[in-house]
């Protein structure tokens, strides 16, 4: 135990602090809504747009992980690339680098109880006063929290200041730069938070237990730490969550080597050329931004390597009969909401190629099973069940919903075509003229509900014409469906077929023709995410 140093006050700051950080993030994505998720996916078109996206993003959010949590989703989804989630994780890099900015200017520079206790006070009354309002209420626990993470800063400062008074700095000259970095990627990794430890860092800094370049080493540690999290976080994860991890562990650590090894010249830079020599805990803050800009400098060339090498590393098994679902967190609700639809859009090639191979047996290519399918739609079932068990607002529900009513038509409509096959065996055997008509009829409808569900562009809903498409084709199935009852009508009144053989036939074609409904509603459903039209719903 070192005299002098309270270690309750310090461990009491650290703690508030760590609160009031997690009551902030919490309180802006709240507040935020999906407006930051719409960013990420709008902007990363290109790798520097990626990279200002994950500044911006995580600058504002105050969290690097919530916003890898976001890409991570969204490359799983298809969204996203894994070179575009590689570019946007360096740029939160760089965005969370405000944090010491915000600590370091607000954080000594003023008297903290000035405007911490206020904020808290109006804060905490307005959660109280406010409860009514949603928006309100996180309005007032981001004052809070924003009070609480500079009283906990208080705490520390006071408790490392009667430290200094007791220990001689130059006790730890001959610990080395490596030393340092060791200890500050220990500390974040344990606290799981780079923010706690650059705070502890400047504080130490601050009070002059340690020299710039000492503290220099502990932030470089710490931007390494944060690595540690997302390793831990990406065991037995998903496929490109253990890619992104792998990525950023490289970038994080070669970023790391690089800066130790011009550790002199960069605190030359930053004391001497930029003059902070005289106000060294802004220039921690500068040097913080400065390593993790040049990282992104250095790295900025290779990101599509890096991509490619951690894709070549970390290959996907493909263990189960989705594609996208098992590749997307559901925790991101309109990452998980595209995975449903891609994955959707993938049940409905397999159900018209299992439909095609009904009704032509003899038709060769890839074979699909009526149990594939089954097994198919639990899957999606599943994921669906994961995605709405986390908070989403109403209109994002409601689509979701419509999404799985998409997926269970056709289940419903390949389960009613397996159910026909004998049945259509039969009529196609039949050699009067009047049964192969019906047959005809049937198998006509059928085949162009198929060749015209292949044609669909469902991984560019936004192409024009698609809907109308769809529309001319749901008049058809109705059109025809007329037409086939009028036929058993007339063939019963001239007496070609007798009544049973009219009840076989009306009862084939009312499954047929319900088949086809549903096939047309998920049709339309899987195109409505530009479109807002409405189909036949089906059950």
């Amino acid at each position: 135990m070192v005299a002098g140093f309270e270690y309750w006050v310090f461990l009491a700051g650290l703690g508030i602090f760590l609160f009031g950080m997690h009551m902030m993030e919490e309180s802006i994505r709240l507040l935020s809504g999906g407006a930051f998720r719409s960013l990420i996916r709008r902007y990363t078109g290109t790798k520097l747009k990626a990279i200002f996206s994950g500044i911006f993003s995580t600058a504002i959010l105050q969290s690097s992980s919530a916003v890898s949590l976001m890409v991570l989703a969204f490359v799983g989804a298809g969204i996203m690339t894994l070179t575009q989630a590689i570019a946007v994780m360096m740029g939160a890099k760089v965005g969370t680098t405000a944090t010491a900015w915000i600590v370091a200017v607000f954080g000594f520079s003023f008297n903290i109880d000035a405007f911490s206790l206020p904020l808290i006070g109006i804060g905490g009354l307005g959660i109280i006063l406010l409860a009514k309002s949603p928006r309100y209420v996180n309005i007032s626990k981001f004052l809070v929290a924003f009070g609480f993470l500079f009283m906990g800063l208080d705490y520390m400062k006071n408790s490392v200041d009667q430290l200094a008074e007791v220990l001689d700095p130059s006790i730890f000259a001959d610990y080395g730069v490596i030393v340092f970095a060791l200890v500050g990627l220990v500390m974040t990794a344990i606290m799981q938070s780079s923010s706690a430890t650059i705070a502890i860092v400047l504080t130490m800094l601050f009070s002059g237990v340690i020299t710039f370049s000492s503290g220099a080493a502990m932030v470089i540690g710490a931007n390494v730490g944060t690595t540690v999290t997302v390793l831990l976080g990406s065991i037995g994860g998903i496929v490109p969550k253990r890619q992104a991890a792998l990525s950023q562990l490289i970038f994080t650590v070669s970023t790391a080597v690089i800066t130790l090894l011009v550790l002199p010249l960069l605190t030359w830079l930053v004391l001497d050329f930029f003059g902070f020599d005289d106000n060294i805990v802004l220039g921690l803050a500068l040097f913080h931004s400065i390593f993790n800009i040049i990282g992104v400098m250095v790295f900025y060339p290779f990101i599509g390597n890096l991509a490619g090498f951690a894709e070549s590393r970390i290959k996907e098994k493909q263990d189960t009969f989705a594609k996208y679902i098992y590749r997307t967190e559901p925790s991101v609700s309109d990452a998980g909401l595209e995975a449903l639809r891609k994955e959707i859009s993938r049940q409905l090639r397999y159900s018209l190629l299992f439909i095609s191979q009904t009704i032509n047996p003899t038709k060769h290519g890839k074979h699909v099973n009526y149990g594939d399918l089954v097994q198919y739609h639990g899957e999606i079932f599943e994921y669906y069940t994961k995605v709405v068990s986390h908070e989403m607002d109403k209109p994002l529900l409601q689509k979701t919903d419509k999404m799985l009513r998409a997926s269970r038509n056709l289940m419903n409509a390949s389960k009613n075509i397996f159910d026909l096959r004998d049945e259509l065996i039969i009529l196609s055997n039949e050699t009067d003229d009047s049964h192969q008509r019906a047959s005809n009829s049937i198998r006509e409808r059928l085949e162009k509900i198929v060749v015209k569900g292949k044609e669909l562009k469902l991984e560019d809903p936004e192409e024009g014409g698609q809907i109308h498409d769809v529309q001319e084709l749901h008049d058809y199935i109705e059109s025809e469906d007329k037409v086939f009852i009028k036929m058993c009508g007339d063939m019963i009144s001239s007496q070609l077929i007798n009544k049973g053989e009219a009840s076989f036939l009306l009862m084939m074609n009312r499954m047929v023709t319900q088949s086809n409904r549903m096939l047309i509603f998920s049709m339309k459903t899987l195109l409505e995410r530009i479109h807002e039209e409405t189909g036949s719903a089906a059950n």
